[in-house]
């Protein structure tokens, strides 16, 4: 496993922005090489939010997100991933937690979380209207 550390929630007021952050602190970067963020909003089931596979640069979003989000790679620390998300809503309120998977995102679906082995603690984002 790889020890993931999320950084950069906090609170906004709807039509605000705010970027989060993921750093793989261990392990090789096969071992990291896909990562996503999911998020566990207040009475809903956790949900994938973005993947990136780091070698390759391929991206995945959830449906919801709408051109709102977009995951990057750091271009000075590469076993960073970024999450930058605009035009938040309040529905955006929720726990957000850093993923990864060894080589590729999982084949089947990004979203399946059975397929990640390691995870971030999580960080909190609060979205007011």
């Amino acid at each position: 496993q790889v020890q993931l550390v999320e950084s950069g929630g906090g609170s906004v007021q709807a039509g605000g922005s705010l970027r989060l952050f993921c750093t793989a602190a261990s392990g090789s970067a096969f071992a990291s090489n896909c990562m996503a963020w999911f998020r566990q909003t207040p009475g809903k089931e956790r949900e994938g939010v973005a993947a990136i596979e780091r070698d390759v640069g391929t991206k995945y979003y959830g449906d919801f997100v709408k051109d709102r989000f977009t995951i990057s790679q750091q271009d000075d620390a590469k076993n960073t991933v970024y999450l930058q998300m605009n035009n938040l809503e309040s529905g955006d309120t929720g726990v957000y937690y850093c993923a990864a998977d060894p080589g590729r995102c999982p084949i089947v679906d990004w979203r399946r979380e059975r397929d990640y082995p390691s995870w971030g603690q999580g960080t909190q984002v609060t979205v007011s209207s």
